[in-house]
């Protein structure tokens, strides 16, 4: 027997037990019941009962009526019945009690386990608008409507009077995600009293998911203000948030890959956003928003809504306007850019061909490759001239020692200037290329597209392939480990033994490289198996450049060209601008030493 069960069964026997003791007969009932059962008696043997007082009628209580009659009397109570609507998108589920969208389903669409994708349900999702009544703040969340369907719409009504009403309109088109929402205010002029009214909504979003917690991580409420950029509130703790510096053009409850969205005509004068993170199994987030809306005091006053329930899928948020898109997180700045307007038009174009997602992770990986192969070419050509100059830095070193290494770098930058190198040459190439490393760190794990999607032994190229499930959880590690994330792993380290090869990196430097990849192990051992995917094929590729490389680059001839700019009179040799500076600060560097030592 479980918790639930033995407190459920206790609670009975008390029930039972107060009833026993609060519903036994009182001592003049008892005393009636003896009496009727002696009459009864006596009229079976023939005998007349002798006759009794009659006892006087108590008086019935009264019913209040002002309840009935008070503030939507009529429908302050009721029977709770749900009416449905749905085309080839969603499937909305109605209730009269607050006249509201019960629950929201996503056609086409599955969790993690199979099972349809459900964005809210239940009494945990209210919604209704606040109504400030005779000094009392009534909310319609707790009233129950008279619903009236139609083909393709919902109208939900609760009566204040014969004359004076709240009407919800629900509309669903077909193949749309948008609900077109009104609220019809009609005669209430005469009785709200603030000159605005407060919208509440407030719902948990379920769990979607494979990985609950990476399932947080990206679920936040979205708010947009006019004229301004989408801002959300924070991901990782409880939040509440008053909207205070424009109107409101927009807001959404926005989980990974799904959002529920609120987006009016007229924009909302201000209002607040609250998130609370679920610890409940099965739920990932509790939302809130209060937002306000103008009250004219007219005798029949409209609010005209459209509500989206759907995917995160870029196209389709970009499609329905207002600049929703932007709830989709494509990094920080350059990043986004990158993303939004080089990485993810190169996707969308490969998609269109209908292959496979790891194919076209892979035709992508290629690309990127190709375009950033002089980058890389400079790199390795800049890396191989330093391990060539290698033996004459050692001689340097033997020369001056390690006593002083201000004057040891001085001396090497005479070697580079020399030999016309430029020590930063192998690192700035890199540089440039990190941009489009760190970009793909946002762009796969918010990609819809790859929800779902299968390529080898992973299930789904959205989150992370549990090769090998612990069932217990390690540090750092967490309880499985990522078949990809190993392979990735393993890529990087030779990647970095082949790159200590190249540069001629020793010392500590040389072991540095090796550190990040197992750090790494930890980190994304957790992410979509398409981000670890795309890293590995980029190690992979960039072994084969190297490759290539390799086999058209002449160590023999980049020594003599060295050596032939060494040879030559100093004043034919260019002077950079990065290296004059550099100079002069190792310079600086040297005087401010040797003034140390005088004192």
């Amino acid at each position: 027997m479980d918790r639930n069960t033995f407190t459920g069964l206790f609670l009975i026997m008390i029930v039972l037990a107060g009833s026993f003791y609060f519903f036994k007969p009182s001592e003049a009932e008892m005393k009636s019941i003896q009496e009727k059962h002696k009459t009864d008696s006596l009229e079976k043997a023939g005998v007349a009962p002798a006759p009794t007082a009659v006892a006087p009628i108590a008086a019935l209580p009264v019913l209040d009526s002002a309840a009935l009659t008070g503030p939507f009397g009529g429908n302050i109570a009721g029977t709770v019945q749900t009416s449905v609507l749905e085309n080839e998108n969603l499937k909305l589920t109605f209730s009269n009690k607050g006249g509201k969208i019960l629950s929201v389903q996503v056609k086409g669409e599955k969790t993690y386990n199979g099972k349809p994708v459900i964005l809210f349900d239940g009494d945990q999702n209210k919604f209704g608008l606040n109504l400030n009544i005779g000094g009392k703040i009534v909310s319609t969340n707790d009233l129950y409507f008279t619903a009236t369907q139609n083909a393709g719409s919902i109208n939900m009504r609760a009566n204040y009077s014969a004359d004076k009403y709240i009407e919800y309109v629900y509309n669903l088109k077909p193949n749309s995600s948008q609900v077109g929402f009104n609220i019809n205010l009609n005669g209430l002029n005469q009785v709200i009293q603030n000159n605005t009214i407060a919208l509440n909504w407030e719902t948990t979003l379920l769990e979607q998911e494979k990985s609950a917690k990476k399932e947080q991580e990206h679920s936040a409420p979205y708010y947009k203000y006019v004229d301004k950029n989408p801002d959300h509130l924070g991901v990782a703790k409880d939040v509440k948030e008053d909207l205070k510096e424009g109107k409101i053009q927009w807001f959404s409850f926005k989980q990974q890959f799904f959002s529920a969205a609120l987006i009016p005509k007229d924009a909302f004068e201000k209002g607040d956003l609250e998130v609370k993170v679920s610890i409940e199994p099965g739920k990932i987030k509790w939302y809130g928003a209060n937002m306000i809306m103008p009250f004219n005091q007219l005798a029949a006053q409209s609010y005209s809504m459209d509500f989206y329930f759907g995917t995160n899928k870029f196209s389709t948020l970009k499609a329905q306007g207002h600049e929703l898109e932007k709830q989709i997180d494509m990094g920080y700045w350059p990043l986004k850019y990158i993303n939004r307007f080089i990485v993810l038009p190169v996707f969308k174009f490969l998609e269109s061909f209908g292959w496979n997602y790891g194919l076209i992770i892979l035709l992508l990986t290629i690309l990127l490759k190709v375009a950033m192969s002089p980058l890389t070419y400079k790199s390795y050509l800049s890396m191989a001239k330093m391990r060539i100059l290698k033996p004459e830095m050692d001689v340097i070193k033997a020369k001056v020692g390690e006593d002083n290494p201000t004057l040891l770098q001085q001396e090497y930058l005479k070697l580079y200037k020399q030999v016309g190198v430029n020590p930063l040459g192998g690192c700035l190439p890199m540089l440039l290329q990190l941009p489009f490393v760190m970009a793909f760190f946002f762009f796969f794990p918010n990609l819809f597209e790859l929800r779902g999607e299968s390529f080898l032994w992973m299930k789904d190229l959205s989150t992370y392939d549990d090769f090998i499930k612990f069932g217990f959880t390690i540090p750092f590690i967490g309880d499985h480990l990522s078949l990809m994330c190993v392979l990735m792993t393993i890529s990087t380290l030779i990647y970095t033994y082949f790159n200590n090869q190249i540069s001629g990196a020793s010392g500590q430097m040389k072991y540095i490289g090796y550190i990040m990849p197992i750090i790494f192990l930890g980190v994304l051992n957790s992410y979509p198996s398409g981000l670890n995917y795309y890293y590995f094929l980029a190690n992979m590729l960039t072994f084969a450049q190297q490759f290539l490389i390799k086999t058209m680059v002449d160590d023999e001839k980049i020594h003599r060209t060295l050596q032939e700019n060494k040879a030559k009179p100093a004043e034919k040799k260019k002077k950079s601008g990065f290296s004059a500076k550099l100079e002069d600060y190792m310079r600086q560097q040297q005087q401010a030493a040797a003034q140390q030592k005088k004192k």
